[in-house]
């Protein structure tokens, strides 16, 4: 099983758009610093049926340290979630 990086990803969408490596490099610069600000804003993206990114707000928790085991506090706070759309679920079968 192989891992696409962003660089495979900047070679493919240069490679089927035409654009440079350079230009390919800049675009998916840019997806990603969209991405990232809606999500520092709270703001849902949703990619029709590709993936669906959003900040979801997690509570506080007890837990353990994993090199002591002593019980901690794990504060609240909010993580980063995608979920798959319909087009990617069907790509994974």
């Amino acid at each position: 099983m192989a891992t696409l990086t962003k660089g495979d990803l900047v070679i493919e969408v240069s490679k089927k758009s035409g654009l440079t490596g350079a230009d390919a490099q800049r675009a998916l610069n840019a997806v990603e610093e969209i991405l990232i600000s809606a999500l520092k804003k709270g703001d849902e993206v949703n990619w029709t049926g590709y993936l669906k990114a959003y900040v979801a707000k997690r509570a506080a928790r007890d837990g353990r340290n994993p090199a002591t085991g002593q019980a901690i506090k794990i504060p609240a706070g909010k993580v980063a979630k995608i979920k798959a759309g319909a087009k990617l679920k069907a790509a994974a079968k």
